[in-house]
């Protein structure tokens, strides 16, 4: 058996770029606010022809990594992971159209002292509305996850949606079955205990079954809601949006399907895969 590396603890922040056009200057300049450490940032750049990862990198702690093509979300964090020295032992994965709030990211570090088992860490996500976004949920089981899909968009009220978004969950720190990847604290022996994401998932679920492996290799996802950040969302996606739905749906079918594996659950599974084929067809007419 193969000894973990033993990793120092110092900071990196790796973000996937894909034309982010002008949500990265911020995302850099906030990101200076949230803690007192010194952070290095890597540019895990999926293709971007806007030339913003490119300028952002003539900044001292910013470096640029071409991934060599689109490698979707979890791939390019994975190879901006690979890259990092031995001495980051904490990585944080997050979306480049992200802005932290002061001292977020300290809140995350400080949190991971509370939780030693804790892997995964998020913090409150809040829409540029003010609202908050539920970015810490359960794990979605074929109950739920049919319900809040059949569902979610007519009646968003539902007891599926509302029991998978964790509506009525309390507010305070607490462990979750998954966190979303646009902003993740983790340690990185977590991470490489479960070879970081399932590059299979190009956009979309990545980090669902990312928070499920690290649940089944003993870690924890924890929620830190004192921790804020603000999401602008769907900056380098809204140009390709008719793609990105059948990603997700792919993803989702994925995601469920390997978790129901074998000749006794083909039948759920081609029953998933219609339901989600429909749904799809009914989104996209819908426009």
């Amino acid at each position: 058996m193969t000894e973990p590396t033993p990793y120092g603890d110092e900071i990196a922040v790796v973000t996937v770029t894909y034309s982010p056009g002008e949500t990265l200057e911020p995302f850099l300049d906030t990101l200076a606010k949230a803690t007192v450490r010194p952070v290095r940032v890597v540019l895990a750049d999926n293709g971007s022809t806007d030339g913003a990862p490119e300028r952002a990198s003539a900044r001292d702690n910013v470096t640029f990594l071409p991934t060599g093509g689109n490698l979707g979300y979890g791939g390019g964090a994975n190879r901006g992971v690979a890259g990092l020295p031995d001495d980051v032992g904490w990585i944080v994965v997050a979306n480049p159209d992200l802005e932290w709030g002061v001292g977020s990211l300290d809140a995350l570090l400080e949190a991971a002292a509370r939780w030693p088992r804790g892997g995964a860490f998020g913090p409150l996500i809040r829409e540029p509305s003010g609202e908050v976004y539920p970015s810490a949920r359960l794990l979605p089981s074929l109950g739920r996850g049919v319900g809040h899909a059949v569902f979610g968009k007519v009646w968003p009220a539902n007891p599926w949606t509302r029991a998978y978004r964790q509506e009525d969950a309390a507010a305070g720190e607490r462990t979750v079955g998954w966190l979303s990847g646009s902003c993740l604290l983790m340690r990185r022996s977590a991470f490489d205990s479960v070879d970081g994401f399932d590059s299979g998932y190009f956009m979309y679920f990545e980090d669902v079954d990312l928070g499920d492996r690290l649940g089944r290799a003993g870690w924890l996802n924890v929620y830190v809601p004192t921790a804020e950040v603000v999401h602008i969302g769907g900056h380098s996606t809204a140009r390709a949006s008719s793609r990105m739905l059948a990603e997700h749906h792919r993803s989702a079918y994925r995601y469920l399907a390997d978790r129901h594996r074998g000749p006794r659950w083909a039948p759920v599974r081609l029953a998933v895969r219609a339901g989600l084929e429909l749904r799809l067809k009914v989104i996209t007419r819908r426009g």
